[in-house]
């Protein structure tokens, strides 16, 4: 088969499309065929060389797919030949065909285009798990730090699903788009975000905030959570050193937390696919929730598609879609 393999760690021209050994489904396992796959800031970090796969995982990348199964692992009993499926993944994904727990597979939400649900497994996964772990409520006010990327574009409308009041950063260009989403408050991030946080919560600050930048927002998120807040980091964009005034935390009784879903154990994953079915497929049958905007762009031309979410010019998210069957 064809796969995206990169040839040393650095900027997306060491990308290349390839042909490397076909993968073979263990027990519990299955052989998917791809059909889209969602790019994400993971694949960035690992083709750069700072996000390693898990020990065992192929490093191919891809950290969720769609595709039809084409062949069964020993003991898969609940899934058959020429199924489409979602799948959350260590990685593969970019490849004419990738390997999958069966535990961690999930079907294509009903009423929903499968190439637009490719996107929506690593972003609804990422988003259930660390809002379930912090707990936001109805009646709170959450501030999700990049509204309009995959994460942050599903996590308003997850979290106005919740019952809770959304701020959320992003440029000014991308601000009518995180509104069109359910945003009550969007912050410019080029200007001085945590005053406009203060005014927008009268002083209060936020119960909960999703960041995905890391070390540079580090002090400024504990200064804006309320008492009682919580907050949960995702990502480190801008860094991972900081400092902080453990007295502003200890005053607030605030709490710090930080996930990343790749490095689970499978049991932990398989329990998140299971929660994300049940709690989030729903609400995109019913509308509650829509897929965002999506650009799409052939396969064997990953380099292009990393190019562009490194832009920042992207809104949304990026989906990589395969090739017809030969």
């Amino acid at each position: 088969m064809y796969a995206i393999t990169v040839s040393e760690p650095g900027g997306a021209d060491k990308i290349t499309w390839a042909q490397v050994p076909t993968p073979e489904p263990g027990p519990g396992e299955v052989l998917v065929r791809t059909q889209a796959v969602g790019v994400n800031r993971g694949d960035v970090l690992q083709r750069q060389g700072h996000y390693p796969p898990p020990a065992g995982a192929t490093e191919v990348m891809g950290l969720e797919g769609l595709g039809i199964i084409a062949e069964l692992g020993e003991g898969v009993g609940d899934h058959e030949v020429g199924e489409q499926v979602l799948a959350l993944l260590a990685g593969g994904a970019y490849a004419e065909y990738f390997v999958a727990s069966a535990e961690h597979l999930l079907p294509v939400p009903a009423g929903v285009d499968p190439v637009k649900a490719a996107g929506l497994v690593e972003v609804a996964a990422t988003v259930v798990s660390n809002f379930d772990r912090v707990g936001l409520g109805a009646g709170e006010t959450v501030l999700i730090h990049g509204g309009a990327g995959g994460v942050g574009g599903f996590a308003i409308q997850y979290a106005k699903a919740l019952g809770a009041r959304v701020l959320t950063t992003a440029s000014r260009r991308k601000g009518p788009y995180c509104r069109r989403l359910g945003a009550d408050e969007v912050i410019d991030y080029a200007g001085d975000w945590e005053p406009a946080v203060m005014v927008a919560t009268a002083d209060r600050g936020v119960d909960v905030i999703l960041d995905i930048i890391g070390a540079r927002y580090l002090e400024a998120n504990v200064r804006c959570l309320a008492t009682e807040g919580r907050m949960v980091t995702i990502g480190l964009q801008k860094g991972v050193k900081g400092t902080l005034n453990l007295a502003v935390l200890l005053n607030k009784r605030g709490t710090i937390t930080a996930t990343s879903l790749r490095g689970r154990p499978a049991d932990q994953k398989a329990a998140i696919c299971r929660r994300v079915e049940q709690a989030v497929w729903p609400l995109l049958t019913d509308g509650t929730i829509r897929p965002g905007n999506q650009t799409r762009i052939p396969l064997r031309e990953a380099a292009r598609a990393h190019e562009l979410l490194e832009s920042g010019e992207n809104t949304g998210k990026i989906i990589l879609v395969a090739d017809p069957p030969r």
